[in-house]
């Protein structure tokens, strides 16, 4: 997570046709874009993009969110600590300075948090297990969305959440799953977010998983500056992004674009906010 935009090749790609209806990037890292904050608000409204949560994964970064938020009136920010940095154990101090960040009011969610095995050896399986039981904790006693980071580890982050209580929004960013984890998911209420990935040639499987999810519980991101959309993969992402992911979601369930964007902005609302 310590890769920043300028680590990317290429220029920025060209902004896409603006969408008809105004949308949420809910996963991006604003932080570690290499641009003026700003400068990527104004260029996601101009095509469509309205609001954008800013996500952390320590404490630092969750600090930044927060007040980056506090400072914008359309970015919003999530606090945690990412599973692959709670591989090493976390102490209790940072937790309660997590959940204090919780409470301001323009951080709307706990993430991102969960599980990662493709990054972590087995030895810290553990930590990571006992980070995202915490981070469930604090959703639910500040009731802000969890936003779940999930890679290569479904079935003890869906067995977590079934022995914690999962809290009232969940989220699964850059959904990672396939058609059968979207039905779980869709069978629990977890609402899944799809990133630039979806588009990418060997991603069949994120898009069975796009065209069973029910409308209702589907969700859109960049996870910026990483995961950027075909046909702009390698070059860096921005939240201005999200109409060519938004176009291909559209695509893949049947659907007029117009139709999928309102769902989206409906979804975030319910999700994420009221803003």
């Amino acid at each position: 997570m310590a890769r920043t935009a300028a680590d990317r090749k290429g220029d920025p790609p060209a902004p896409p046709e603006p969408l008809p209806v105004d949308v949420v990037d809910c996963h991006c890292h604003l932080d570690i874009m290499g641009t003026d904050v700003a400068a990527s608000v104004a260029a996601a409204q101009a095509v469509g993009i309205r609001r954008m949560i800013t996500i952390g994964v320590d404490l630092e970064t969750s600090r930044w969110q927060a007040e980056t938020a506090a400072a914008h009136a359309d970015v919003y920010a999530a606090v945690a600590i990412h599973p692959n940095e709670a591989a090493a154990g976390v102490d209790d101090a940072t937790f309660d300075e997590l959940t204090r960040l919780a409470t301001l009011p323009k951080v709307l969610a706990i993430g991102e948090t969960g599980l990662d095995y493709y990054r972590t050896t087995p030895e810290g399986h553990r930590a990571q297990q006992d980070s995202f039981r915490r981070h469930i904790d604090i959703a639910k006693r500040t009731d802000r969305t969890l936003v779940i980071h999930d890679r290569e580890a479904h079935e003890d982050t869906l067995r977590i959440l079934a022995e914690e209580g999962a809290p009232d929004r969940v989220v699964f960013h850059a959904f990672s799953g396939a058609a059968a984890m979207a039905r779980t998911c869709a069978d629990a209420g977890y609402a899944m977010s799809f990133a630039g990935n979806v588009t990418f040639k060997n991603a069949q499987g994120l898009r069975d998983a796009a065209a069973v999810a029910p409308r209702e519980l589907l969700l859109v991101e960049t996870d910026a500056p990483f995961l950027t959309p075909t046909p702009w993969r390698g070059r860096p992402n921005g939240p201005y992004l999200v109409p060519l992911t938004v176009r291909a979601l559209a695509a893949v369930r049947g659907e007029d674009v117009e139709t999928t964007a309102t769902a989206l902005a409906a979804n975030a609302e319910r999700m994420f906010g009221p803003w």
